[in-house]
């Protein structure tokens, strides 16, 4: 479980691609201080487990991609250099400084376009119909709150809009993110039990 505030921006050194399934080597001494192997770390959203430590002390970790993971999230583009938004899992004496977070991604939308500190991306309706004006939701990690929403969203694709701070512009991905860039969706988990709840999914 993680809440959605990203620990630092790391940095993909190398992706070894084994069959339909990759191990990817990201360069971060800040969550890898104290790491151990079989701890999970989100890269940009992603819920992925510590396979090995890199250098001693560690500057960095691998991690096993399944073939269904690099098919359904953005983490298929990523290559050596590319900058990633890192979290390690919340430890139950944290503050919840941002809501939830399974690191399950419900799939990927698109940058639509940025007007200074707003960002309009995409939303698939299955993810849509779990987003709320002034809820929650986590895009490439990072835990924000739904500013604007389009009004047909539950019921076809439509978009969302996001009002970003300089500090999170300066601390992850988002602040280089152009339109047209992929980006990982999870909607707050809460909103899908309640469905379940309520006998809308089977």
């Amino acid at each position: 479980m993680f809440t959605g505030i990203v620990e630092d921006l790391g940095e993909v050194e190398a992706v070894e691609h084994e069959g339909d399934s990759a191990r990817i080597h990201v360069r971060s001494a800040t969550v890898a201080e104290d790491a151990h192997v079989g701890d999970s770390i989100a890269v940009n959203g992603v819920c992925l487990t510590v396979t090995s430590l890199i250098g001693s002390p560690p500057r960095g970790f691998t991690a096993d991609v399944m073939g269904e993971t690099l098919r359904l999230t953005s983490l298929r583009g990523i290559g050596p250099g590319t900058k990633v938004n890192l979290e390690r899992s919340v430890k139950v004496t944290d503050r919840l400084g941002g809501h939830l977070v399974q690191g399950h991604v419900d799939g990927t939308g698109t940058i639509v376009s940025r007007d200074g500190e707003t960002v309009r991306i995409s939303l698939p309706r299955d993810t849509g119909k779990y987003v709320v004006h002034k809820g929650s939701v986590t895009v490439d990690g990072i835990s924000l709150t739904v500013s604007a929403i389009s009004d047909d969203s539950a019921v076809s694709d439509g978009w969302f809009e996001v009002s970003l701070i300089p500090e999170t512009l300066k601390r992850t991905t988002l602040g280089g993110k152009q339109p047209g860039d992929p980006v990982n969706l999870e909607a707050d988990v809460i909103a899908k039990y309640v469905e379940k709840l309520l006998g809308g999914a089977q």
